[in-house]
């Protein structure tokens, strides 16, 4: 099993911060580009890969009272993953996402994966940056 991990602070309350990273209709504005997740019916979701045109099903969960996000693929053999926010004074949040993958053969390689968090991290701190500034995003 190989384990990611990639940790980020960001400007914006705790609970912004969680209401941008969770809500289905938001994933894909801090996914990986290229990687896009349709909400089925919930807690199923399909998520699509244009690298490799595949549609994998999974599973998503949101727990709004603990701040955390958690995913996996359906099948049992792919991949799991959860993003948990916290917060930190004054009125920021440190975002902690990771990713295991079960089958070594079957992931991609490590530096895509250590690129691919930092960019989605990226990507939510800036769409949490615009809410909290009021821009639309």
């Amino acid at each position: 099993m190989s384990e990611y991990e990639h940790i980020r602070t960001m400007q914006g309350l705790p609970e912004i911060v969680f209401d941008q990273a969770s809500d289905p209709g938001r994933l894909d504005a801090w996914l990986p580009e290229g990687l896009y997740v349709r909400p089925d019916d919930l807690p199923a979701v399909t998520v699509h890969e244009d690298a490799t045109g595949r549609d994998e099903p999974a599973l998503y969960r949101a727990e709004p009272d603990r701040l955390r996000i958690e995913w996996k693929t359906r099948d049992g053999g792919g991949y799991t993953g959860w993003l948990q926010v916290d917060a930190l004074d004054p009125g920021g949040s440190e975002v902690t996402i990771h990713l295991s993958f079960r089958d070594a053969a079957g992931q991609p390689p490590r530096e895509a994966v250590d690129s691919a968090l930092r960019e989605s991290l990226d990507r939510l701190a800036e769409q949490v940056r615009l809410r909290v500034d009021g821009e639309p995003g």
